[in-house]
């Protein structure tokens, strides 16, 4: 049996992740352009980092090479290293451009913490969906009140 693909799921909670990211670099960066740039780059990665997480397993299958590297195939392990990927991304990139001219920040200076905590949601999104699915709305791919069982 096929394991249902959570697409709607994994945008709203992609979504809210990549808007906690985004309130992190707004209070860092004053430069508008700098802001929008990297407030589409939060979201649009924490949505696809979300949605792997969230459908790992259809990841695993539908991408041959992930299952040729063993137990790097596996659930959680791709789980992780999804994480670990977001954090190292989310803190290279506040690096990258670090700076400022005059009294303006061109740059970030994300901290490994908000970095490390950003990969841990992206991890945990697959179990929390399972709580938050009850109070949220049908629209918004919840069951809105009602149990699945």
């Amino acid at each position: 049996m096929a394991q249902a693909i959570l697409v709607v799921p994994s945008i709203v909670l992609g979504l809210a992740i990549g808007i906690y990211e985004a309130i992190l670099i707004h209070r860092d960066v004053t430069v508008p352009t700098h802001r929008f740039g990297h407030t589409v780059h939060a979201i649009g990665i924490a949505i696809a980092a979300v949605f792997v997480t969230m459908n790992t397993q259809f990841v695993v299958d539908n991408v041959p090479q992930l299952q040729n590297l063993g137990f790097f195939g596996s659930t959680i392990v791709l789980q992780v290293i999804v994480g670990i990927i977001m954090a190292v991304k989310i803190h290279a990139a506040s690096r990258a451009i670090s700076g400022s001219i005059g009294s303006s920040s061109v740059g970030l200076g994300e901290t490994w913490a908000h970095s490390i905590i950003i990969g841990a949601l992206c991890i945990a999104a697959p179990y929390v969906w399972p709580l938050l699915s009850t109070v949220m709305p049908p629209w918004l791919g919840g069951t809105g009140g009602t149990s699945t069982r």
